[in-house]
Order: C-alpha cells, then sequence, then structure tokens
C-alpha cells in the first residue's frame, strides 16, 4: 500500500493531513482501499510513510481487523513508488503481489474489482497486470491517458500528443524479481511498465465501476456526489 508520497496537488489541506487520511464519504482514503484488500482476500498489508508519518502511524495502529498492517518506514528518503515497493520487497516471500496505491477510489461493479484482479493473474504470460479505467467515464479526471489495450488485454503506451483510452487505476500485480536489476534508492514503477511492455508482458483489466479520481481538494466534493447518488440508484 503506497501511502508515502507528499499529495502536492491536494494542499493546503495536505499541509497537516497526509493525503491518504483525507477523508470521502467519511472514511479516510487509506480505510477505502484497506477495507477494499481486506475484501479481496488480502491478510497483511505493507504500508509505506514519509510525510507525516507519525500520523499515518497513529492512525494504522487504531484499526481493527484485516489485514494486518506492517508499516514500511521511508521518514529518512522518498523512494517513489517504484523505490517504495523495492524497500518492502522481503515481506513478499519471494511471490507476486498486489500495489495499491493508498488513494485509489472507484464505485464498484457487479463483481469487486480487486478479486476480479486476482482471478485474472497468469505469471506465465504477465509479468504485470494492471487495474485499468476508461478515461471518458472516471469521474475528475482531464488528462490524456496513459494506455491503449489490445483485444487480449495487452497494454501500451500512448504516443506523444495522442489521446489514451485507459488510465492505471492504481492496483496492480506484480513479480518480485521484476526488481532485481533496478536503481537503489528513489525510482517509478513506470521504469518496470515500461520494460514489461517491451516484452509484451504488461496487461490491463479494465475496471468494473467508475474510477473516481480524487487528485484535489475540489474532487472531494464531486467524488462524495458521486458516491451518495450511487447510493441512492441502489
Amino acid at each position: 500500500m503506497l501511502a508515502a508520497g507528499l499529495g502536492k496537488r491536494m494542499r493546503p489541506i495536505t499541509a497537516t493531513v497526509p493525503k491518504p487520511l483525507v477523508e470521502v464519504a467519511g472514511k479516510a482514503l487509506i480505510d477505502h482501499a484497506l477495507d477494499r484488500a481486506a475484501a479481496g482476500g488480502i491478510e497483511t498489508a505493507v504500508v509505506n510513510v514519509h510525510w507525516l508519518a507519525d500520523l499515518m502511524e497513529g492512525h494504522l495502529s487504531h484499526r481493527t481487523g484485516a489485514p494486518a498492517i506492517v508499516v514500511s518506514d521511508e521518514r529518512d528518503a522518498l523512494l517513489e513508488t517504484g523505490g517504495g515497493v523495492k524497500k518492502a520487497l522481503d515481506h513478499f516471500n519471494g511471490e507476486p503481489f498486489v500495489v495499491f496505491n493508498s488513494d485509489s477510489f472507484w464505485l464498484e461493479g457487479p463483481r469487486p474489482n480487486l478479486g476480479r484482479l486476482i482471478e485474472a493473474w497468469d505469471p506465465d504470460t504477465t509479468d504485470i497486470l494492471l487495474l485499468v479505467a476508461p478515461t471518458a467515464t472516471s469521474l475528475g479526471y482531464d488528462g490524456a491517458g496513459d494506455f491503449y489495450m489490445d483485444s487480449d488485454g495487452r497494454l501500451s503506451w500512448r504516443g506523444e500528443r495522442e489521446v489514451a483510452p485507459f488510465i492505471y487505476a492504481g492496483v496492480a500485480i506484480l513479480k518480485p524479481e521484476l526488481f532485481a536489476d533496478t536503481p537503489e534508492g528513489s525510482f517509478s514503477l513506470t521504469l518496470l511498465f515500461d520494460r514489461a511492455i517491451k516484452r509484451n508482458r504488461l496487461q490491463g483489466l479494465r475496471l468494473d465501476g467508475q474510477w473516481l479520481h480524487v487528485g484535489t481538494p475540489e474532487a472531494i466534493e464531486a467524488a462524495e456526489a458521486r458516491v451518495r447518488d450511487s447510493a441512492r440508484i441502489v
């Protein structure tokens, strides 16, 4: 669970509150993520901390029930997504593992997406499996997208000055051996995504439901309104 970032786009809120503790629909973003992890059968979550780490650890210490929490302390240096995962590799016993952005937030479809992702994982054909959301239906997202996806689920980067139909939704399954020849210290997981694309082994699963991009203070209100609307429909 990646929870160490500075949350610069969410300022001024994140000047005093780490982004994973920002509340949406009455619950901290990281609790939405950890509850999804528990529902998907994940028994232990390794959570990295850096910015306002004492607040993060205090919050996590008051959680009860699954998943069990292990803290990966990055107070000394922010390691980005790739470096943060690499620091925590010893906790995964050499097995593939789920990486979950602590601010990943969506409305579920008929079947929970984390369970669908785990079921779709095939290590024989795939090095990295990403949950991807359609840009056209994602709330609060106005970027150019990240990926194209072919009929077999293989992903490729969008080109420069192009618009792609899918964005990374912040949840992935990776093999630990992919980190064997990665840099020490800070680096991004996009390095591994790029390598997997070149080997034709980056695959995507389309999110069933709606991804809510909670990137700015203004986006919180829009996300909460969408959650309320969804509850009324149900």
